[in-house]
């Protein structure tokens, strides 16, 4: 609970309707020690985000993306082909692994906003099936 009688010093993100999200926000809040950082992902902070990785450039900027996901929120993010094969973007494996604090909502706007990105420019996705040897 000492948590709660010292909130923490940067914005957090607003909580989610009640039934509406499983991101146990208040749980976290609550825990002593627990890593906020997650929370600082705002709704305006994701808005930008989600623009952010729409207008990548390169598999190498996504990648970066990605590990300052991991560095400034917590977030880990996993980006490979599917098991089967891959024709579309659709047969990406985009994952946003589940953590206390984390929306729902935003574990689908990231991967969403990843395959946007790969639509709109091919030659990411092909970078990424030859990082895993697919295209030999």
């Amino acid at each position: 609970m000492t948590s709660m009688l010292h909130p923490p010093t940067f914005p957090i993100r607003k909580e989610c309707p009640p039934g509406a999200c499983v991101c146990e926000r208040e749980r976290l809040l609550e825990a002593p020690g627990a890593d906020l950082r997650v929370l600082r992902l705002t709704k305006e902070e994701e808005k930008r985000l989600i623009e952010r990785i729409e207008a990548v450039g390169s598999y190498a900027e996504l990648q970066r993306i990605g590990e300052r996901l991991k560095e400034q929120l917590g977030i880990m993010l996993s980006i490979a082909p599917g098991p089967n094969e891959v024709r579309t973007v659709r047969g990406f494996q985009i994952e946003v692994r589940e953590m206390p604090g984390l929306c729902r909502k935003t574990r689908q706007a990231i991967p969403a906003a990843i395959r946007r990105c790969l639509e709109s420019k091919p030659e990411i996705a092909f970078t990424i099936l030859n990082s895993h040897d697919l295209l030999g």
